[in-house]
């Protein structure tokens, strides 16, 4: 794929890029190692005056930002200025909190003494140069959560973005130079999947973050089993959003619409898969597919556009594809299922619901990556829950019921990394964020995620005469 911007909403190419010559890498590469051992040894005040600048920046840029994120991948100008946003708080939120989320943490006095030690604590330490392979779907949003708690541990990062938001990805090196990182400390790198096994592979690269397809993140995966290198992978999702018979329907049959079009449907942690009791099915189905059918589709650049064009004139034809195969195999449209008439040549593809959807199906297996909901019928909650797991994926849940019962069942039965109950699943600075089974392994964000790139260092003191000095910080 050509490393260019290419507006989705009329399909005109607006600028294209070369990619990196092996030289340039190898510069990129090495700079970012020199940077590494200087960066690792600022204090948490340096670190976090840094990201705060770089904040204070983003959040002063919003509107140019945003308009050029949805210039590049055509989520609405709303949603560009939402992500904005997030990011600025997500950057924040570190720079107040990752001195706390790192600090030494110290054994109970028995266990100490029972290892026959003076003193001994835990320290999280940097691991060095992390590779963060990201996609386009949430092309601030994604890097942030990632660059700010790395960034924050004494980490420097290395970016490879995905090659349709070049623009974006120069903007986010740039801000990082602006607020004033050293040399190296974040850089992004201009170059087609093809290279990430060679950076990869370098020994002056430390760990890989990777949040992406499922293909792509086996390939990353692959590599750094081989080069025994540490991954984080957040991958597909197919969320199930479970309404049961107690639940406040007219409530969640509104959530649900947020829920299957945000992003204009390309979110992993979307909910896809609509599974309701029978005894609110009518009533939840009327609801949802009359609110589907009266979004407003069409430029995301327009205030009253609530749903863009798919990023890609292939992603539009994948999810043409899965969309056939359920009616060709007895599933009903209930609405949408065509691209939208007058609209000029963008990849648009109006929000859809498909009812009788069944294990036969692609859709039922595979991640829609666009505004297509499938519906279920259910008769109680263990077919909801065996619905809900019947997916090779297992990012997040979400739950709707009154009843305290159903919602224990709920949380210790649903297969996926978080259930979000009576609520839409969003990610935020201070939870865990990452999934199970093929959504992947390791979490982003709160303390686990900033976690994840260190090296949890055991310290140990024998016994002495002294009593050991005080050991400072990185």
């Amino acid at each position: 794929m050509a490393i260019a911007t290419v507006n989705p909403a009329t399909g005109e190419t607006l600028k294209t890029f070369d990619p990196l010559g092996d030289a340039e890498l190898e510069e990129r590469i090495e700079r970012a190692r020199r940077a590494y051992h200087t960066h690792r040894t600022t204090g948490f005040g340096r670190r976090a005056d840094l990201l705060c600048r770089a904040a204070d920046l983003l959040e002063e840029e919003r509107e140019d930002i945003a308009r050029t994120m949805t210039t590049e991948m055509g989520k609405t100008l709303t949603a560009s200025r939402a992500e904005v946003a997030k990011c600025v708080k997500a950057m924040r939120w570190y720079a107040r909190n990752a001195e706390g989320l790192l600090a030494d943490e110290e054994p109970a006095a028995p266990d100490v003494e029972d290892s026959g030690a003076n003193r001994a604590f835990v320290r999280y330490r940097p691991l060095g140069v992390i590779l963060a392979v990201m996609p386009w779907n949430f092309p601030l949003w994604q890097v942030i959560r990632f660059a700010a708690p790395a960034l924050m541990a004494g980490n420097v990062g290395l970016l490879k973005h995905a090659s349709n938001v070049p623009q974006t990805a120069l903007y986010l090196e740039d801000l990082f130079h602006r607020a004033g990182y050293p040399n190296g400390c974040f850089q992004t790198l201009l170059i087609g999947s093809g290279a990430v096994e060679r950076i990869l592979r370098d020994p002056r690269v430390a760990a890989a973050t990777l949040t992406g397809s499922e293909p792509a993140g086996r390939a990353v995966a692959s590599v750094a089993g081989d080069e025994v290198k540490r991954t984080v992978l957040e991958l597909g999702g197919s969320d199930p959003f479970v309404v049961m018979s107690s639940a406040d329907v007219e409530k969640a049959a509104a959530t649900a619409v947020t829920a299957r079009v945000q992003n204009n449907g390309q979110s992993c942690i979307a909910a896809k898969r609509f599974i309701v009791h029978t005894d609110v099915y009518d009533a939840f189905c009327s609801r949802f597919t009359e609110a589907m059918a009266a979004l407003t589709v069409g430029d995301p650049m327009a205030e009253s556009t609530d749903v863009g064009p798919l990023s890609s004139e292939r992603g539009r034809a994948d999810l043409e594809e899965l969309v056939e195969d359920a009616r060709v195999r007895g599933a009903d449209v209930l609405c949408g299922g065509r691209r939208p008439e007058g609209l000029p040549d963008g990849w648009y593809y109006e929000p859809t619901v498909l009812a009788h959807v069944t294990p036969e199906m692609r859709i039922h297996h595979e991640e829609a990556f666009g505004p297509v909901a499938s519906l279920y019928r259910v008769s109680g909650v263990d077919q909801a829950i065996e619905v809900a797991n019947d997916t090779p994926f297992g990012l997040s849940s979400n739950v709707w019921t009154r009843s305290p019962e159903e919602q224990r069942r709920f949380v210790r039965d649903l297969e996926a990394g978080a259930v979000y109950v009576n609520g839409m699943t969003a990610s935020h600075p201070a939870l865990p964020f990452g999934g199970i089974k093929r959504s992947g392994y390791g979490r982003e964000l709160a303390g686990h995620g900033i976690r994840e790139f260190c090296n949890a260092t055991t310290v140990w003191f024998g016994p002495s005469h002294a009593e050991p000095g005080p050991v400072g910080g990185d």
